[in-house]
């Protein structure tokens, strides 16, 4: 599992912004964006591609 530390989010539709950016990443499964600690976990992509989809989405994020 990867987990990504979002810096950003300022409500619930950041979050689904961000979801779907994450579940859009080819193999992407259990998709988990957690608004209160600002993190976003996801299992089967590299921590890279889930890093990527955050930043391309408008957040900036670091792998933790």
């Amino acid at each position: 599992m990867n987990t990504i530390k979002i810096m950003g989010m300022s409500c619930q539709g950041c979050v689904k912004h961000i979801v779907k950016a994450l579940e859009a990443l080819p193999g992407a499964t259990n998709v988990s964006v957690d608004f209160v600690s600002g993190t976003a976990q996801v299992d089967g992509v590299s921590s890279e591609a889930a890093l990527a989809a955050v930043e391309e989405a408008g957040y900036q994020g670091k792998v933790q």
